[in-house]
């Protein structure tokens, strides 16, 4: 369950309504623009304090693509010279729609500490239902591939496939794993 009051009171206000973002552009949330633009690192964190600059720049990254603003997003993480940074390039990149960027980006992110957890969450989320010949390996993945999620997106997004529904609860699973990982090292609470 996510909650979005864990990450201070300017980050949840953000974080407060839940979005189901497309699996392309989508629409730039401007009830969000302004708060946004006005965040940095200090401001977005406090009262806490930031201990690792670059987990707290994967955030904003992350804040900018969860209200569907891509350039801003994808100006941080291409800054963000690590395989977390890579990741959230990535997932702009899938969402703008660049497949094979995307997965230039991967390349460079490797296996990131999210993915067993993520691997979880799209086995669960892909077990509530009826699957498609398409969708079975998100059921029976005992390893999340992040390449393979990749092309499914695009399929759905093109309707090749029926997925999208399912697609788009994973995406918001994997951005909020991701999201949570980034902040926990950002203000030093990181297990391990």
């Amino acid at each position: 369950m996510f909650d979005s009051t864990l990450y201070g009171p300017r980050l949840s206000s953000l974080l407060a309504k839940e979005r189901l973002n497309e699996l392309g552009p989508g629409r730039p949330n401007p009830h969000a623009r302004a708060r946004l633009a006005e965040l940095d690192s200090a401001l977005a964190f406090g009262p806490r304090t930031v201990r690792d600059p670059a987990m707290a720049a994967a955030c904003l990254a992350g804040l900018w693509l969860y209200h569907d603003y891509l350039d801003e997003s994808h100006k941080i993480s291409q800054t963000i010279s690590t395989p977390t940074g890579s990741l959230w390039h990535s997932i702009m990149h899938r969402r703008e729609p660049d497949s094979g960027n995307s997965k230039y980006w991967l390349n460079r992110t490797g296996r990131h500490p999210v993915f067993p957890d993520l691997c979880e969450a799209a086995r669960q989320l892909a077990g509530a239902e009826a699957l498609a010949p398409e969708t079975r390996f998100l059921a029976e993945q005992t390893e999340w591939d992040p390449y393979r999620f990749v092309d499914l997106c695009e399929a759905a997004r093109t309707g090749k496939s029926g997925a999208e529904p399912l697609c788009r609860r994973i995406q918001l699973a994997e951005w909020r794993l991701l999201f949570d990982w980034c902040f926990r090292r950002a203000i030093g609470m990181a297990d391990g």
